[in-house]
């Protein structure tokens, strides 16, 4: 059994900067891409970054390109993601999950364990 834990959600003002980790217990994650959605209210859960399983390749959304950040470090079996210029729009619940395939994947089907989320807010 894999558990996914967030961390580092809060309140940010625009502009401003949070870095989300996300720490697994059970299988190591350096045996697997993962990645990063979120979803915001009223709204579908979106793709946001991914990295694969040695950290050397990311792929991300188009609306955080450029401004977010994936990152991981299998020594501690976490997956971060710094998020720089944070604007109205990014304001969510942030997900990490572990992929079954590519890390570049935007499908959550492709995704089959997924953390407990945490909340993201931005004031303007």
């Amino acid at each position: 059994q894999v558990q996914l834990v967030e961390s580092g959600g809060g309140l940010v003002q625009t502009g401003g900067s949070l870095r989300l980790s996300c720490a697994a217990s059970g299988r190591t994650l350096s045996l697997y891409p993962m990645g990063w959605f979120r979803r915001a209210p009223g709204k579908e859960r979106e793709f946001v970054a991914g990295i694969n399983r040695g950290g050397f390749s990311t792929d991300y959304g188009d609306s955080v390109k450029g401004r977010f950040t994936i990152s991981r470090d299998n020594a501690k079996n976490t997956v971060y993601l710094q998020m720089n210029s944070l604007k109205p729009e990014d304001p969510a619940v942030y997900y990490c999950a572990r992929s079954r395939g590519n890390y570049g994947d935007f499908r959550e089907s492709s995704y089959d364990y997924w953390g407990q989320g945490t909340q993201v807010t931005v004031s303007s």
